[in-house]
């Protein structure tokens, strides 16, 4: 039988860090290019209605967002307390949702406008009035297709 003998110790070879800088970098463009950032900075007060039958909206990019509620803290002194409406980022009036709408179809092509979504974020304390208000005002402008969005919670009882 053969003996197998040490040679002394080996040593490790050191292993090369040139090219870790490389990698941090890549992984931070590719994290920069596919992370969204927020779209919207909130100027209303939005605390979402719960609801148990809910459906997910499967094209996110044809949905377009009417935030309603009371203005936060910092614009009231400007715009009440009463409940507002915000399309994109400024408090505008119910009259601006036609060329709100206008705005957001010319995003879009031709064919894509009538699978387009208006999605209504109304905050749970605020009065239907308004939101009547604006589902007429969607509707001059043949904005037919309109959600509510809600917070999903499991429903109790004997299912």
């Amino acid at each position: 039988m053969a003996k197998f003998r040490k040679n002394g110790k080996r040593s490790v070879a050191a292993l090369s860090t040139a090219s870790l800088p490389d990698i941090v970098f890549m992984l931070l463009f590719f994290f920069m290019s596919v992370t969204s950032m927020k779209e919207t900075d909130y100027k209303v007060k939005i605390k979402l209605p719960a609801a148990t039958e809910v459906k997910k909206l499967e094209k996110k990019s044809l949905v377009s967002y009417l935030y309603i509620g009371a203005p936060l803290s910092s614009f009231q002194a400007k715009y009440g307390t009463e409940p507002t409406l915000q399309l994109n980022d400024k408090i505008s009036s119910i009259y601006d949702v036609a060329e709100y709408v206008d705005s957001e179809r010319l995003k879009h092509d031709e064919a894509e406008v009538p699978l387009m979504t208006y999605s209504l974020k109304v905050d749970s304390d605020a009065k239907m009035g308004i939101v009547t208000d604006i589902k007429q005002e969607l509707r001059k402008v043949q904005a037919l297709k309109i959600n509510y969005s809600t917070l999903k919670v499991e429903r109790k009882g004997n299912n």
